[in-house]
Formats: C-alpha cells, structure tokens, sequence
C-alpha cells in the first residue's frame, strides 16, 4: 500500500510535560523527510500545532480540515498548504479519513480518542479500508492497549480486529505496518 497523506489525531492542548511538543515537532519533521502529507484538524495549538509546524518548518505539505466553528473562533494555523472549511466535526473526521491513507493517534483527550477509535471500528464494518496506528509515545497508550485486549478477552473485538490496531513508539515500524496492511474483511452475524 502506498502512503502519501496521513492523518494525524492529537491534542488541541499541549499537555503538562514540555517534551510531547517537542516529539510532536519531531513526528512533523519526520512526515516531511519521508514526503508524506500530513492531513490533520487545522489547529494552531498543542500538540496539533506542533505536529503541523514541524512538516511546514522542514518543507512538507499540510492539509488543515476545520470546522467553520473552530475557524471562527481563530484557531486555523496560519500558512498551511491546504485549508479546507467543513460544517461539523463529522464532516471533519469524515473528510480527514477520505483524504488519508492511513490514520495515526499522538498523545491527546477526548477528540483524539473518539477519532481514532472511530477509524478502528470503521474496520470492523467494512467502512475503512485503511491502516490504523497508536503511536505509543512513552507508554502514554498502554491502558488502551490492555483495554482493547480485555474486550478481546471478553469476546467483543475479534482477534482480526485487534491485530489490525498497531501500537508502536517508533514511527517506521508503524510506516512499515501501514505499507503492507491488508484490510480484514467486514464483521458478519450469525443468522
């Protein structure tokens, strides 16, 4: 599979310990030496802004997908190659899934979680064809990782599914995981 645009889901806020802005610098820095386009939520701020300015500041492409809402309120990150204003959040995440070829979670809250495991659980319908990754930065993700592998336990996320969610701290390992993905076919019901 050829990767060319990534989504990236992280934080609006840029957290309590200085050194995820600076891994998220790093993740933009290593978007733009691998020429992959990162696609991401428009913002200026946290971790998101940090992601975005670190592609621009090393001559990448960025692709800002935002809310009319959120463009009003002047959170767009100002010098982007691509600003795209969409109506809602759905339309966001809808908009930022087509445009990617594969979908990563950087530390963040809430929004960060509902994208990603949104991407996730398109898999498991047939919806979404594309890779889905967990960048693990420092552990930040290990309950979820131990969280999804309880629903496992518990019979309601099928070994395929959870096999195909890679959870790594190295983002080439993750490259690597994404150009050789193979979506699993869609879940069916017993009858």
């Amino acid at each position: 599979m050829t990767i060319k645009r990534l989504a990236i889901y992280c934080g609006a806020l840029q957290g309590q310990d200085p050194d995820y802005m600076v891994e998220a610098e790093k993740v933009g820095e290593w978007l733009a030496a691998h020429r992959i386009e990162l696609v991401y939520g428009g913002g200026q701020h946290g971790l998101m802004g940090a992601v975005a300015r670190g592609v621009l500041a090393n001559g990448g492409v960025v692709h800002s997908i935002l809310t009319q809402e959120l463009y009003d309120r002047g959170v767009a990150l100002p010098g982007v190659t691509d600003r795209q204003i969409v109506a809602n959040m759905d339309l966001r995440k809808e908009k930022m899934m087509t445009m990617a070829d594969g979908m990563i979670a950087f530390p963040g809250g809430l929004g960060t979680l509902e994208e990603i495991s949104q991407a996730a659980s398109w898999v498991t319908i047939g919806d979404n064809a594309k890779p889905v990754a967990v960048y693990n930065y420092r552990g930040y993700y290990d309950d979820l990782k131990r969280q999804l592998a309880t629903m496992n336990q518990a019979g309601f996320l099928e070994d395929q599914y959870l096999r195909e969610i890679r959870f790594s701290s190295d983002l080439d390992e993750i490259l690597r995981f994404m150009k050789n993905y193979q979506a699993p076919a869609h879940r069916t019901y017993d009858k």
